[in-house]
């Protein structure tokens, strides 16, 4: 399997409000910048969202290790709390759609989850913030998901 590194984040200013995601896929010397931006989320969204396109950019099964300072994201995996979420039927979950969503993209591929301290000089998380906040400030993108809270 082709090992690829998917280095994540995401932002949202006000959250809820206007947010983006932006990842930086890497294998060998090749590497892509993927961002995005919508115009009404949330933080936790947009580090999902930065996941998920990554892993939905890859075009066959690859050992995928995703870097990312959100602990959100990776205790999902790495405690296993996605276990549960799953047994419960995805009961009083949030952004269920998007951890379905990640699931799926997940399928053909080995993937490991890997956290770093956010603003702590890594230079690709300080990319992808860069990549995430651009985004943000110019947002093309309506959230479907998105469910403000009541």
């Amino acid at each position: 399997m082709v090992q690829v590194d998917l280095f994540t984040d995401g932002a949202a200013k006000g959250n809820p409000g206007p947010g983006g995601y932006g990842a930086i896929l890497r294998s060998g010397s090749h590497e892509k910048e993927l961002s995005g931006g919508f115009f009404h989320t949330t933080n936790n969204r947009m580090e999902l969202m930065a996941v998920i396109v990554g892993i939905e950019a890859l075009k066959s099964g690859c050992s995928v290790r995703v870097v990312s300072d959100s602990k959100y994201v990776v205790d999902a995996f790495n405690a296993r709390w996605i276990d549960g979420w799953k047994r419960r039927g995805w009961a009083k979950v949030k952004n269920p759609d998007l951890w379905k969503r990640l699931l799926k993209a997940m399928e053909p591929h080995q993937v490991r989850f890997e956290w770093i301290k956010g603003h702590n000089d890594h230079p690709e998380n300080e990319r992808c913030d860069r990549l995430a906040v651009a985004a943000s400030l110019k947002p093309t993108a309506q959230d479907f998901g998105f469910q403000p809270e009541v």
